[in-house]
């Protein structure tokens, strides 16, 4: 339990250690209803978040990353600005019952509280600014693709507007058409960063995305916008 676990390996081998974390894990798995928001999300999440704050406690790092999405309001829902809100007061109570202290328990409510992007917080600890480059990582790259569309699908929307598939005519429109929140969100993301690993990381995804819409373009016939 005293190394720092920063593989997926190790990581799932620190977690079957803590009983505490085990029964997070199991809580998820068995609550799983969405696929971009899964029991495999919140593992990579919980890697990254250790990653890009290695200055933060990794027990409590990896339980905060684990309730991050307690509780899941669809993206399309008026309440998803206070999702944070409600998974970090789920959070704090499911803490303490599993014996991290108080303060643990507030540290890491707050982080989940202000990591999401539609709240528009800047986290001020470092547990929460590592969860939030962590979860952010994860809306990006080739995963990042997998989740927009699967949400995308969830929420009804179709993969682009087939007359104008790069919004060049009308307003982005990110609930209508997934192809619109790589724009709306997502190629955004990198300047959000808080750690350099973020950053770095981030750049790296987003040339991932680029290339898919790039090859996107030519089977469509029309370049996305630069």
């Amino acid at each position: 339990m005293s190394e720092r676990p920063l593989d997926r390996t190790a990581l799932l081998a620190f977690i079957a250690a803590d009983p505490a974390l085990a029964a997070l894990l199991a809580e998820a798995r068995a609550a799983e209803s969405d696929a971009a928001h899964d029991a495999g999300h919140l593992l990579r999440v919980a890697l990254w978040t250790l990653r890009c704050g290695p200055g933060s406690p990794a027990r409590l790092a990896v339980a905060a990353a684990l309730l991050h999405d307690a509780v899941h309001v669809p993206k399309d829902h008026a309440d998803r600005p206070r999702a944070g809100e409600r998974s970090a007061a789920h959070a704090r109570g499911r803490l303490v019952a599993l014996g991290f202290s108080a303060g643990e328990a507030a540290e890491a409510a707050a982080a989940i509280r202000d990591h999401g992007f539609s709240r528009g917080a800047v986290p001020t600890s470092a547990l929460g600014r590592a969860l939030q480059d962590a979860d952010r990582l994860d809306a990006l790259g080739a995963i990042g693709i997998m989740r927009v569309l699967a949400t995308g699908a969830a929420m009804g929307a179709a993969f682009h507007d087939a007359d104008d598939p790069w919004a060049r005519r009308r307003p982005l429109d990110d609930r209508a058409f997934s192809v619109d929140h790589f724009f709306t969100k997502l190629l955004r993301l990198p300047e959000t960063m808080h750690s350099k690993v973020g950053r770095e990381e981030a750049a790296r995804r987003a040339l991932v995305m680029r290339a898919f819409l790039d090859r996107l373009g030519d089977e469509l016939g029309e370049p996305p916008p630069r």
